[in-house]
């Protein structure tokens, strides 16, 4: 077992497990400065950006749901963006659409987003 840990390339694997390991640690300590509670919400939302998900955060007024992907945008220094979601939101009211335009000159047409 001892030569598991000799290998070069493998010890460097582990230094950055420990590097990533104590970044996370300093990340949650900063959210909950902010966020009280939450800590499986904040564990589950990390782990997603780590596998590059996407979340979706329901629950009733109040819970900080805002307040904790802002901080956590803020601590990651990523853009932040907040969409209000109503029964009659459709896909295309968030990501657009694209749309043929046709050229009146040449006739060409082309997808426009």
């Amino acid at each position: 077992m001892a030569d598991l840990f000799e290998d070069p390339a493998l010890s460097d694997d582990l230094k950055e497990v420990q590097v990533l390991r104590k970044k996370l640690r300093l990340l949650v300590e900063r959210l909950h400065q902010t966020i009280v509670g939450q800590d499986r919400v904040i564990l589950e939302i990390i782990l997603t950006l780590l596998c590059r998900g996407h979340v979706l955060l329901e629950g009733v007024p109040g819970l900080a749901k805002t307040l904790l992907v802002r901080t956590l945008s803020e601590l990651l220094s990523l853009r932040f963006s907040r969409i209000q979601f109503t029964p009659d939101l459709m896909p295309t009211d968030i990501i657009g659409a694209e749309i043929i335009e046709e050229d009146p000159d040449t006739g060409k047409r082309s997808f426009k987003f």
